[in-house]
């Protein structure tokens, strides 16, 4: 038996590694960054050979640093973003770039799929139309690129390619398939009519899996090309985001997640999906359970923005200066709507703003206002989610923005909640977990997380922070009403 498994996450900039043991520690983790390209407005794409190149330089650190041979790893899985579709042609080759969940080119197919097919999507995807998806994607790939797509003869997603990379198979898990808006999630399987719709041909798509099935082994030319081992077990693997539920250990209903990575999401762990065009529902790999969640189109993307757009700054050096800006930024309010906006809006005509602009105001103020401005918009999909009878009995704040105290207090104090930090909580350590899960380590995913998650810290609301927020809340709202007509003006 070998001695690791390897959670592997493909991220919106980066391969993430995290290397666990059969003795449920982390023995070492590893990244690489990849670009992203905007070739016009609204636009957002990578490149897939991109993710494989990033994964060899960062598991070649990961065996540098652990000194762990690759026949030392029993078994690896693979997650990434959902909605990211690789077009393959006969050779099963990429024939362009993958287009991003934060694209937004298709907002005239997405009006269409809404007012034609609504209820159809719904009943089958249970989810609402927005940019974010594969259907209305492909719907303007096929009008807009008609040679790429009469070229497609396959079509994986983002974890999937990579995995192909490593087994030489095709397939997908059902959970990465509901983000492509043609999987019929009722039934289980792809959905015949929404294929019409989009004029998919069923033979390009790939057997649907369990995460935790075991797709294959490191096939003999991969081994050599990604340094890995030939005895080296690959599972199918599945989505980030519910990688991110499995590592802050969300395997019951009522566990709640607040994210603040590229995206901002609050997520509840139920036992059946949501009913509502503002909630992104999916199956959790624990069967029975879904973590349908509200959320944010830029979280961390807006502050990552801020400081190469404007604050020039490393994230310390501007953190240092927000601290401080009293509560509120002396009037000075951001909206972060840098990509339009989701919860509760599916807008994706909105755009990011700062108001309340005064000569007093210094480059600290902008930076805590940026902060604020995302925890608000989290806010807006806490509040949509309350309405929607999501209760949550605890709640882990994870990714990379909560390594921050300066914004975990800001969101705790705005969402008036107390926050859990997990000592790890990357999704590729939820992926490891998994990998644990399939090759028979544990027997649940209730068994793998109680053994492997711990807890750092609890961030505690400051009720009179709170009452204040509650009252800038208020206006925040009020603002985005003014604006948002505005944005919709030709």
């Amino acid at each position: 038996m070998g001695k690791y498994v390897l959670g592997v996450d493909i991220g919106s900039g980066s391969v993430k590694l995290t290397l666990l043991s059969f003795e449920r520690k982390v023995t070492g983790t590893a990244g690489a960054e990849y670009p992203t390209f905007y070739p016009q407005v609204g636009y957002s794409e990578q490149n897939a050979e991109d993710w494989c190149t990033a994964f060899k330089k960062a598991f070649s650190e990961l065996l540098i640093k652990t000194a762990v041979l690759p026949a030392e790893i029993e078994a690896l899985a693979v997650d990434a973003a959902t909605h990211t579709a690789v077009l393959l042609d006969e050779n099963i080759r990429p024939i362009r770039n993958a287009i991003l969940w934060t694209d937004q080119r298709s907002v005239e197919e997405v009006a269409f799929l809404s007012e034609n097919y609504g209820e159809l999507i719904h009943a089958q995807v249970m989810n609402a139309p927005t940019t974010v998806w594969t259907l209305p994607q492909f719907m303007w790939l096929k009008k807009h690129e008609p040679e790429v797509w009469s070229r497609i003869r396959h079509i994986l997603f983002a974890k999937d390619y990579l995995r192909y990379r490593f087994t030489g198979t095709l397939e997908t898990d059902y959970i990465d398939a509901m983000g492509s808006m043609f999987y019929d999630a009722v039934e289980q399987r792809w959905s015949e009519e929404l294929m019409k719709v989009g004029d998919i041909d069923p033979a390009w798509l790939p057997k649907v899996c369990a995460p935790e099935d075991v797709a294959g082994y490191v096939t003999e030319a991969a081994a050599k090309e990604f340094n890995l081992s030939v005895n080296t077990r690959v599972l199918v693997g599945t989505t980030d985001t519910v990688m991110e539920v499995l590592a802050a250990g969300s395997v019951k209903p009522g566990n709640g997640t607040v994210k603040l990575a590229t995206a901002g999401r609050i997520c509840v762990i139920t036992d059946q999906p949501i009913d509502s065009p503002f909630v992104f529902n999916y199956r959790h790999v624990v069967r029975g359970l879904w973590y349908p969640g509200t959320a944010t189109a830029s979280c961390a993307n807006s502050y990552r923005w801020y400081r190469d757009a404007i604050g020039f700054s490393d994230y310390e050096d501007l953190n240092r200066g927000a601290e401080t800006i009293p509560v509120g930024s002396d009037g000075l309010m951001f909206h972060p709507y840098i990509n339009g906006e989701l919860t509760p809006y599916n807008d994706p005509l909105l755009k990011g703003s700062y108001t309340g602009i005064s000569a007093r105001h210094t480059k600290a103020h902008f930076t805590r206002a940026t902060l604020e401005g995302v925890a608000f918009s989290l806010k807006d999909c806490l509040a949509t989610a309350q309405g929607l009878g999501m209760k949550m009995n605890r709640v882990r704040i994870i990714g990379g923005g909560a390594k921050g105290l300066l914004w975990r207090q800001i969101v705790t104090d705005i969402l008036g909640m107390p926050m859990e930090k997990n000592k790890i909580d990357d999704s590729s350590f939820g992926t490891a977990m998994l990998a644990a899960v399939g090759i028979g380590w544990a027997a649940s995913y209730e068994e793998i997380t109680d053994s492997c998650i711990e807890v750092d810290s609890v961030t505690e609301p400051v009720p009179e922070n709170c009452e204040k927020y509650e009252a800038i809340f208020e206006k925040y709202k009020l603002i985005h009403d003014a604006l948002a007509p505005i944005y919709r003006m030709r």
